[in-house]
């Protein structure tokens, strides 16, 4: 029997969870203004920077509308939209998803295939390690995150070209945010443990017969398969 693994929520998640509850419940209506910040952090009993945060899910959710010099509003609400986990809320606007993996795919692609000729074995160790850490995770989406993101670092590493690891190194805070985010996204609107996991695995084979252009084109077509199935979860 596999059991899902019970995920911590965040403060600021907790927060937004209250604030749509009061929405679907009627409690607050399209039109309705938010208290304060200040005012907010005092009644949930929490720090004005969850509130804040809370606040920037909800706007990109399109649950609220940010009027400078007025306050915060509360928009429409559409129920069949939020199906899924209040986290989905938190991910980047959809232009701002498009436009990060347009950088992953140009970034990243250009990577493995680097990375495909200049590894060492101790590079396709640390490559293989992250793959095995991420079928062993089956079903810690916790860990399985963390092994991807391991997995993509270390083929950064495995440039040994230190302008290009620079380069990954300066966007991995925003890479490790996404990866996380949006595993938990896919993940939870269909079961595909096993797509992500294969198409690593073609990545890493690519990589260890040392084929610069199957490199390049396995690690593009797996960061656009991700692009497009959650731009579908989320449009």
């Amino acid at each position: 029997m596999k059991y899902k693994r019970i995920r911590t929520k965040k403060i600021y998640e907790e927060v937004a969870d209250s604030i749509i509850e009061m929405i679907k419940t009627g409690q607050l209506k399209p039109g309705d203004k938010l208290e304060s910040v200040e005012k907010l952090a005092e009644n949930f009993g929490v720090g004005r920077s969850a509130i804040r945060e809370a606040l920037s899910g909800l706007r990109s959710m399109g649950l609220v509308e940010m009027r400078q010099g007025e306050g915060t509003y509360i928009n429409g609400f559409d129920p069949a939209k939020f199906t899924l986990p209040v986290s989905t809320a938190f991910l980047m606007k959809t232009k701002d998803i498009k436009e990060l993996y347009e950088v992953r795919k140009i970034l990243e692609a250009g990577t493995a295939g680097v990375a495909a000729l200049k590894h060492d074995k101790t590079d396709l160790k640390s490559i293989e390690n992250a793959l095995s850490k991420m079928e062993a995770a089956k079903g810690d989406e916790e860990a399985a995150a963390k092994a991807d993101i391991e997995f993509h670092m270390a083929i950064a590493n495995a440039t040994h070209n230190d302008l290009l690891i620079h380069l990954m190194g300066s966007v991995s805070d925003l890479i490790r945010e996404t990866i996380k985010e949006t595993r938990q996204v896919l993940l939870y609107s269909e079961n595909r443990p096993e797509k992500l996991l294969r198409e690593h695995s073609e990545i890493f084979k690519a990589i260890k017969k040392r084929d610069e252009i199957e490199a390049r084109m396995a690690m593009y077509k797996h960061l656009e398969g991700v692009n497009q199935d959650l731009l579908k979860v989320l449009n």
